[in-house]
Formats: structure tokens, C-alpha cells, sequence
């Protein structure tokens, strides 16, 4: 495989490609809804689809057409892949939820005692829902499948 455009490798390129396809979907998805662009989506974590699935589920996509479904490679890019979606559906999801419960107690507290506890909200957009990671999945694929050409180079 000779080097890549971006990166100087072509499955780095891809997965990069997935990633920001993912996050530029989300940039513009208010769009459908009669909103305007969100601009800051394209670097925040969480919401629909889950670039963190797109990005390792093209570099399976890649590895397994470039490395063959018996490698190695292939192998270890499974298992990367498995980690980063349980922890994005679960760690990560469960994270935001806490930050939530934690933004409405300290609301509460502060309405209620007159007193500031902290001077800004914690992050509660963290992780994804199942079916974030199932459409980030599925992009990774369709990015993967797509770039095979390149990829294959």
C-alpha cells in the first residue's frame, strides 16, 4: 500500500474521512429540522452518528479489504473496534448521564441556598445511544466500501 493523501496512509486517510463525515452530519442535521448549521458539533463528542464509530468501524472496513478477514490485522482491528463502541455506548454514555443528574443538583441547590457550588455546567453530551453507534457503524462501512478503490490504491 503506498502512502496516502493526508496522512501518508491510506486507512488513516479513510478513517479520518469517516470521522469528519460523521461530525459534518451533524453540523448540519438542525438544517432538516428548520434550524440553522451548529457549527461547534464538528468538535464536540456525542449525538448522531457516532463518529467514533464511523472512524473505527472504516478502519475494520479497510483492514479487512486491504489485510483479508484472517489476518492479524484484521484481528487486532476488531478488538480496538469492540472497546471503543462498548465504551462509547456504555463508560462514556453513563458519563453524561452523571453530569446531567450532577448539572440538576447543583441547580437545585443553588436556586433553593443562594449559593454558587461551581461556575459552569458539566458536559453532559458524552457518549451515544445504541442506535447512534449502529449509524456510525453503518457509515464506517459505507465510507470504507466506498474509499476500497483508494484504499486498495
Amino acid at each position: 500500500m503506498s502512502g496516502g493523501i493526508l496522512f501518508g496512509n491510506r486507512l488513516l486517510d479513510v478513517a479520518a474521512i469517516s470521522c469528519f463525515s460523521a461530525q459534518f452530519y451533524k453540523v448540519f442535521f438542525p438544517v432538516f429540522k428548520g434550524q440553522k448549521p451548529q457549527w461547534t458539533r464538528l468538535i464536540q463528542t456525542g449525538g448522531m452518528p457516532s463518529s467514533h464509530a464511523s472512524t473505527v468501524v472504516s478502519l475494520v472496513t479497510g483492514v479487512s479489504l486491504l489485510k483479508g478477514l484472517n489476518s492479524i490485522e484484521f484481528a487486532i482491528s476488531m478488538v480496538f473496534a469492540g472497546i471503543v463502541l462498548y465504551d462509547a455506548t456504555g463508560v462514556r454514555q453513563q458519563a453524561g448521564k452523571h453530569a446531567k443528574a450532577l448539572n440538576t443538583l447543583i441547580e437545585a441547590i443553588e436556586h433553593h441556598e443562594g449559593i454558587e457550588i461551581i461556575n459552569e455546567k458539566f458536559k453532559e453530551l458524552l457518549g451515544h445511544t445504541p442506535i447512534e453507534v449502529f449509524w456510525g457503524s453503518v457509515l464506517g462501512v459505507v465510507v470504507g466500501l466506498l474509499f476500497k478503490g483508494y484504499i486498495l490504491g
